[in-house]
C-alpha cells in the first residue's frame, strides 16, 4: 500500500492511533485471529488474558469507543525477599517444653520407636533402680504427659535420693490430674522431709481443697504446721484427720505428740493410748505414750511403755534413756545428771 493510501485509511477511520494503543493491539489482534480456532479447545493459561483483551477491544471498537488498554494489566507482585528486614522479623518460636519438663526428660534420639517405659519396669524388677530411672526419663522425653511414667519417675527418684526430680514429677502429676490429691499429698510429704515447710503447707492446703474427705490430706497438712512450730493449726488438722478416719494410728500419734508439745498431757495420753493399740509394733508410739504417762505422774505405766519401746527397737536411744531414768527413779537412786524434766526428754516427732 502506498503512503497516500495509508493516509486515506487514517482519514477514513476518523482518528489516529496513539503509540501505546498500537503496542497493546498487536498481541490483541494476534489472539483475535486465533479465536475461532480456540473456541472448542481449552486455552492455555498464558493466552487467556490476551483472548479476553481481544474480545473487549472488539466490543469497544464496534461501539465506536477508544480506550487506553494499558491499565487493564495489574502490576506484577514484587518478589518476596529471601530474608525479612530486621524491623519486621518474626518472633522466635517458643521452646517445645518448659523448664520443668526439661528437668524431668532425658533427651535422646532413635530411628525406631522404643518402649522405654517397658524397659524401666524390667530394670526395676531386676533391682537396677538407676537404669530404670534413666529409661523412664527417656520415656518422658517422648511423652511428657505420661502419668504412669511420671509416677514411676517420682518413686525411683526418691529411692535414688533425687528429691528435686521427685518433686518435679509430683508437681506435674498434680497439674495433669487437677481433680486428684494423691500427687499433692506425696509432694507435701517430701517437702516436709526437706524442710520446705511453708511450701508444704501451700501444697497440703490445695490437697485438702481437692479431696476434703481424704484423711491423708489433713494428716500431711498437720505435719507441715507441726514442723513449723504452729501447734494450733497442727492440732486442728490432726483432729480432722482422726475424725475422718478414727483408726488412723499415725494421725493419732501425731495428734498426741502435738498435745505434748502444747502441754495438754491428759489429751495426749488418751490419743496415744489409742495409737499404741492400733500400732502395737511401732516403738516411738509407745515412747510418746510413756512421756505422757510420766508427765501425769503415772510412773508404772510410763516404765511399761518405755520398756515396750526398747524391746521393739533396742537401738532407739531416746526410749532407752527414758527407760533407764524411770528405772533409777523406781530404785529411789536418781543420778545427778538425771535431774532433767520429762519435757527435756520429749521425743522428736515421728511423722508418717
Amino acid at each position: 500500500m502506498s503512503p497516500r493510501t495509508k493516509k486515506t485509511s487514517r482519514r477514513t477511520l476518523g482518528f489516529t492511533l496513539p503509540p501505546t494503543l498500537k503496542k497493546a493491539l498487536v498481541p490483541s489482534c494476534l489472539a483475535a485471529l486465533g479465536l475461532a480456532a480456540w473456541t472448542d479447545v481449552p486455552l492455555p493459561a498464558t493466552l487467556r488474558p490476551w483472548l479476553a483483551l481481544a474480545e473487549q477491544h472488539a466490543r469497544t471498537r464496534d461501539a465506536g469507543i477508544v480506550v487506553d488498554l494499558a491499565p487493564t494489566f495489574a502490576e506484577a507482585p514484587l518478589p518476596i525477599p529471601a530474608t525479612l528486614p530486621a524491623a519486621t522479623e518474626l518472633p522466635s518460636t517458643p521452646a517445645p517444653r518448659a523448664a520443668l519438663e526439661d528437668a524431668l526428660a532425658l533427651p535422646h534420639e532413635h530411628t525406631r520407636r522404643v518402649d522405654h517405659l517397658g524397659r524401666a519396669r524390667a530394670l526395676r524388677e531386676l533391682g537396677d533402680v538407676s537404669g530404670a530411672l534413666t529409661e523412664v526419663r527417656r520415656a518422658l522425653h517422648d511423652e511428657p504427659s505420661d502419668t504412669e511414667a511420671l509416677t514411676m519417675a517420682a518413686r525411683l527418684a526418691r529411692l535414688q535420693g533425687q528429691s528435686e526430680l521427685a518433686l518435679a514429677a509430683y508437681a506435674r502429676l498434680g497439674s495433669l490430674m487437677p481433680e486428684e490429691a494423691g500427687a499433692l499429698i506425696q509432694q507435701a510429704r517430701l517437702l516436709v522431709s526437706l524442710g520446705h515447710h511453708a511450701e508444704a503447707v501451700r501444697v497440703g492446703e490445695e490437697a485438702v481443697v481437692r479431696a476434703p474427705e481424704d484423711a491423708e490430706g489433713y494428716q500431711v497438712l498437720g505435719r507441715a504446721h507441726l514442723a513449723s512450730g504452729e501447734l494450733s493449726p497442727a492440732i486442728l488438722r490432726f483432729q480432722q484427720a482422726v475424725h475422718l478416719e478414727p483408726e488412723h494410728g499415725y494421725a493419732l500419734n501425731n495428734l498426741g505428740f502435738a498435745y505434748l508439745r502444747a502441754g495438754e498431757d491428759a489429751k495426749a495420753a488418751e490419743v496415744l493410748a489409742r495409737a499404741a493399740e492400733l500400732l502395737p509394733h511401732v516403738a516411738y508410739v509407745h515412747n510418746n505414750l510413756g512421756v505422757a504417762w510420766e508427765r501425769l505422774g503415772r510412773k508404772e505405766e510410763a516404765r511399761g511403755a518405755y520398756a515396750q519401746a526398747t524391746r521393739l527397737s533396742p537401738r532407739y536411744v531416746q526410749a532407752r534413756v527414758n527407760a533407764d531414768r524411770m528405772n533409777r527413779v523406781a530404785r529411789a537412786d536418781p543420778a545427778p545428771s538425771d535431774t532433767r524434766t520429762p519435757e527435756a526428754l520429749s521425743p522428736l516427732p515421728e511423722l508418717h
